[in-house]
């Protein structure tokens, strides 16, 4: 360093090449393509920067780093407003980079989680899409789904909605933006927009009111918290408790300007039909997906999901299509006093509850966490229900049904012990005098029975099939089983919110064990069982 004649420090191009921490050529470089002007040279010739210079080299070399090239670097330099509209373009700069490397960091994070090699493809295109581009996604994706049909405030409110994508997202908002892109491309949330759009228009849906949209919240509240209270004591929803639900729900819906039917004014067929169609509509999983992805996009609360209720509620419509619907069907199986069982119910109970509990002995802790044929259950799951379904049926029988506890850890720090105990008091409550012709209800004692030894029976079939062991469990109590189980369970609906899923295809040959499983919604693997 050495001083001018105004006394101001000046440095040669080689000092300021090694503060600035670039190539002396490239300081040369830039020095001829105005980006730096030297001060003055020596008397030999060489260049000379000041304390300006080195600063504008800087930040050149700071705006090239973030992928700008030298045109810009040099306006940037070069407005009037001096080194504070430069720092101020600095900000800018970086701020663009730090949105870009967000994008890339919530579509890599994306990937690690849940998508493919097109999957990828497409996040990569949508994640650099523009503002207005974005928009106009969405926009297509509506009008495509909506054609021609005439609801004109359903369309308007949806394009509303979608236009609201922010320009400078967030954490969040990106990887919302990420999956809306998803949901967009493939073709769940096209079908199921259309068919909410199609039950709009067949109701004739025009705009509503304030009072009608506090209504309509009102009462999505009412309906939502009853359901959830059922599925939290374990209720069933195609079950014949249900009913009592269902029947709650209708009564408030009923006189309600969700009704669209004002003739219909009591529970009955016609009733429960219509709000069965209303719901169907209204809880698409994918569009309530939809809908939330476009509040955390518009930086508003995403409303809590009511798509889980909703299958509840439908299920339970479906296998309660009028009020006692479901307990004149069983009521009319109970009549028939046919015990089918070898040797009896009470034997054949025994001889399962036997056989599941070798099964419960010969599982060590450590394979907990295998999965079952019951979707989502893990053995360990699969163990506290069976302790759980001897609680229920045990205590029914002794005329103390559990009211709570549905969701409760019946295991402990030994499953053997809490197994074991379960089943001796549900089979010393079967053994009651006269136990099998006492009421329950509608249905006599003997269908209790029955019921504990099907839950049993399928339930130790789930166990032995994810521990490997041989699943062809009791054979003549599982021919026996078969009929029994079409019975009570074929005309349930085999809907998400309902205890079967759809039925499974197997060999009719396949062993009677294997044929329950399949029929009671199991996939069955493949060979005999050994």
């Amino acid at each position: 360093m050495r001083m001018d004649d105004g006394s101001r420090p000046t440095w040669s191009i080689g000092a300021v090449a090694r503060q600035v921490g670039l190539p002396v050529k490239v300081v040369r470089h830039w020095s001829d393509a105005g980006v730096v002007a030297p001060v003055g040279r020596t008397a030999g010739g060489y260049r000379r920067y000041d304390t300006a210079g080195v600063a504008r080299l800087h930040l050149a070399r700071t705006l090239r780093d973030l992928g700008m090239g030298l045109g810009e670097i040099r306006a940037a330099l070069d407005r009037e407003d001096g080194l504070t509209e430069v720092a101020a373009a600095h900000i800018e700069a970086l701020e663009a980079q730090i949105r870009r490397l967000r994008t890339r960091q919530a579509v890599l994070r994306t990937v690690t989680r849940r998508t493919t090699h097109e999957g990828l493809a497409l996040m990569t295109r949508t994640a650099h899409m523009s503002p207005d581009e974005r928009r106009e996604l969405v926009h297509d994706f509506l009008t495509d789904a909506l054609g021609d049909l005439d609801v004109p405030h359903f369309r308007e409110g949806l394009l509303a909605a979608g236009a609201d994508l922010p320009d400078d997202p967030t954490d969040e908002q990106v990887e919302a933006w990420l999956e809306l892109g998803e949901l967009v491309a493939g073709g769940e949330l096209r079908a199921a927009m259309r068919r909410i759009a199609e039950y709009a228009a067949r109701q004739g849906h025009g705009a509503r009111d304030s009072a009608a949209a506090d209504e309509m919240r009102a009462l999505t509240d009412l309906w939502t918290a009853r359901v959830r209270t059922a599925m939290r004591a374990g209720t069933a929803a195609d079950s014949p408790a249900a009913d009592r639900v269902v029947a709650e729900i209708v009564a408030a819906w009923l006189p309600s300007r969700a009704n669209p039917e004002p003739a219909v004014t009591s529970d009955g067929a016609p009733a429960r039909r219509l709000l069965h169609d209303q719901l169907t509509a209204a809880t698409e999983p994918a569009v309530e997906r939809f809908w939330q992805l476009l509040c955390v996009l518009g930086g508003r609360p995403a409303p809590a999901g009511i798509a889980g209720a909703g299958q509840w509620l439908t299920t339970a419509l479906r296998a309660n299509p009028a009020p006692g619907a479901r307990d004149a069907r069983l009521e009319a199986l109970y009549t028939d006093d046919t015990d089918p069982w070898p040797g009896g119910v009470l034997d054949a109970f025994a001889r399962v509850q036997d056989t599941v509990g070798t099964l419960v002995r010969a599982t060590a802790p450590d394979r907990f966490g295998l999965p079952t044929p019951c979707e989502d259950w893990t053995v360990r799951d699969l163990l506290d229900h069976l302790v759980w379904e001897n609680i229920i049926w045990g205590g029914l029988a002794q005329g103390t049904p559990p009211t709570d506890g549905h969701t409760d850890d019946h295991l402990g720090d030994d499953h053997i012990a809490a197994f074991e105990t379960a089943a001796a008091r549900a089979r010393d409550a079967f053994r009651q005098p006269d136990l099998l012709d006492r009421s329950f209800g509608p249905a006599p004692g003997r269908r209790v029975v029955e019921q504990l030894l099907v839950e049993l029976l399928v339930h130790g079939w789930d166990l032995a099939t994810a521990l490997g062991h041989g699943r062809d469990l009791v054979p003549d109590i599982a021919r026996a089983a078969l009929p029994v189980v079409r019975d009570i369970y074929g005309d349930l609906p085999r809907t998400a919110g309902g205890s079967i899923a759809p039925v499974q295809s197997t060999s009719e040959h396949a062993p009677a064990l294997d044929q329950v499983a399949a029929f009671l919604g199991r996939r069955v693997p493949e060979g005999r069982p050994s």
